[in-house]
């Protein structure tokens, strides 16, 4: 990929990214280093290059395989809610995609696991997350209901797609202290949630409705 692709001209260009961010800010995302990551990394290189003019709207676009890639705010509120505690080593993301939100999360934790049920969506994100030079992301194909429990249990994991219900075996990979930020429920009538694993009980913050695709069980 060219320096210059990757930089990114016009609409991809860093004072258009310098507006995205501002609106992320006007819409409350503070976190300076979310903020910097939304700044930084190239969103335009995650979506097909017809679709690169509208990569920094703050709006989700198709990807391909009925998926999308999540809307700016939503990925730093996500990424925000899941370090607003404090820091954390390990993680797991269910749901790669486009390997956006993989993007963003990954320098800000120590290690990332991630997981993706679609084998195509998979390698094209494989391959910008190595373009980009992050090397502590480590894939897996697979179903993410079922969560990583080899490498667990975990600081923190982030769902980019929404159950109907929180799968058992996510809260079961948390650490006393982790944090679990996930949309729920139904098409038209979801909420994000972030559920920290206190050590006599589990407690549970809304953060609002959120549209995202459905998590599926099983590899496609």
């Amino acid at each position: 990929m060219t320096d210059q692709r990757m930089a990114g001209i016009g609409m991809t260009s860093a004072r258009t990214r310098d507006r995205l961010v501002q609106r992320l800010r006007d819409q409350g995302i503070a976190n300076p280093a979310v903020l910097d990551r939304i700044r930084n990394v190239p969103r335009h290189i995650f979506v097909d290059e017809a679709l690169g003019s509208r990569a920094y709207e703050d709006t989700a676009l198709p990807i391909g395989f009925g998926q999308t890639i999540s809307q700016p705010y939503i990925v730093a509120r996500m990424t925000e809610a899941l370090l607003e505690a404090g820091p954390a080593a390990c993680v797991l993301e269910i749901g790669t995609g486009c390997g956006y939100q993989t993007a963003v999360l990954a320098p800000l934790v120590t290690t990332l696991y991630t997981i993706e049920r679609i084998g195509p969506l998979l390698d094209r994100a494989k391959l910008r997350i190595k373009e980009l030079g992050i090397r502590n992301v480590r894939f897996r194909h697979g179903d993410g209901s079922l969560g990583w429990k080899a490498q667990g249990p975990f600081d923190g994991i982030l769902v980019a797609a929404a159950p109907l219900s929180v799968p058992a075996a996510l809260l079961q990979q948390l650490k006393p202290g982790g944090r679990l930020v996930v949309p729920v429920g139904p098409e038209g009538a979801q909420e994000l949630v972030r559920y920290t694993q206190k050590e006599q009980r589990l407690e549970k913050q809304s953060l609002g409705p959120v549209a995202f695709v459905p998590l599926l069980s099983g590899i496609g």
